[in-house]
């Protein structure tokens, strides 16, 4: 994945049959190598386009390290064949899955995915190859796949030129009380983020508790209902930034996550688990609550996966969860577009199932 030039794109967007004309229908390995000299590559899906020419580029390009972004004017191609791509945007206001509406903003949003993915290729074509495979896997088994990525990125340019920028900083002192708050009502189990001071930054500590919890419920069948919430402003702001650069060697840092991954652990029991989510949900903070059967929101939650400006992929099990909820397509925007998404589209695109704040109003899952 390494020695590629940020900011060298290919802008204009290929109809189909250009693309295909472009990599010489993979005869020409200097053409096809050419194309793959990109990040990304923006194909127009503009009604009308040949959908043999796209089946065959796509086809050519399905294994290729290169994000494949299909773009729509006005009118929606209906049409499977357009799923061989990884992004699909177009101009209108509401869209149906898997497309990502951009409206009257499109350019625009075109504009900041490649922008996103020219700052950070690696991760951003180590992302999108993870939710291809992903797409066929088991939950467990794309977690693996995902810890993998994660470690080769850890290795990666970028990252360490991120976590270079924060060597100044001052670590905070690490809990030494318990971060997951358990309680058991009759047949219900309450599973409580209880680190509010950092909005539930998710440490070692915390995925350890975590995974001690799921699995207590996994061998509990009396236990048939969990809910998962967090104490504090928010449910959870993601990876304990002070933790970073502080992991063993990737390849046994691949063999703690897989090991002790609250995800695996989460999906094993996901039928029976209702995520209550609120505030600043990032990373960690969006990818748990997606294995679960039910998440309701609070009506001023966000959602956001920033690791591709890190250099890296999500890390807690997300490019298994995400995609099983809201689709390859648009988990890969979600991913790829470091932007914050509010409950509305969450609950359009079903990464939620309700809004509703009087569950945290009875529940009290918001006070410190």
């Amino acid at each position: 994945m390494g020695g590629r030039q940020a900011g060298v794109l290919m802008i204009a967007a290929q109809t189909p049959s250009a693309l295909l004309n472009l990599i010489a229908d993979g005869l020409d390995d200097t053409a096809l190598d050419s194309v793959l000299s990109w990040p990304a590559v923006l194909v127009d899906l503009t009604p009308p386009f040949s959908v043999t020419d796209l089946l065959r580029a796509t086809q050519l390009l399905q294994t290729a390290p290169v994000v494949l972004i299909g773009i729509s004017e006005n009118v929606v191609a209906d049409d499977s064949a357009v799923l061989g791509l990884d992004v699909l945007l177009c101009s209108s206001d509401v869209a149906p899955s898997p497309w990502v509406a951009c409206g009257s903003l499109l350019n625009e949003s075109v504009a900041a995915l490649v922008a996103s993915i020219a700052a950070s290729p690696d991760a951003a074509m180590g992302l999108t190859q993870l939710l291809r495979v992903s797409e066929h896997s088991s939950a467990a088994e794309a977690v693996v796949a995902e810890s993998w990525v994660y470690s080769l990125l850890q290795g990666g340019e970028r990252y360490l030129t991120w976590l270079a920028g924060r060597s100044s900083h001052t670590p905070r002192p690490r809990p030494e009380h318990s971060v997951v708050n358990v309680q058991r009502f009759r047949d219900e189990l309450r599973i409580t983020l209880n680190r509010p001071e950092v909005h539930n930054a998710y440490g070692a500590r915390m995925r350890d508790e975590l995974v001690e919890a799921f699995r207590l419920v996994d061998v509990d069948q009396t236990i048939s209902r969990v809910v998962l919430c967090g104490n504090g402003p928010s449910f959870c702001s993601g990876g304990d930034l002070d933790e970073f650069g502080t992991a063993p060697a990737p390849v046994e840092a691949h063999s703690i996550r897989t090991r002790r991954n609250a995800g695996i652990a989460l999906s094993a029991i996901a039928q029976r688990v209702e995520a209550h989510v609120h505030g600043t949900c990032v990373g960690a903070g969006v990818e748990l609550p997606a294995f679960a059967s039910r998440v309701v929101a609070h009506p001023d939650t966000t959602f956001l996966l920033p690791e591709i400006s890190m250099g890296l992929v999500p890390g807690a099990g997300g490019t298994s969860s995400i995609p099983r909820r809201i689709g390859r397509h648009r988990a890969a925007y979600f991913g790829l577009c470091g932007r914050p998404i509010d409950v509305t589209t969450a609950m359009a695109w079903g990464l939620i199932d309700a809004v509703d704040a009087q569950v945290f109003e009875q529940g009290k899952d918001t006070s410190g």
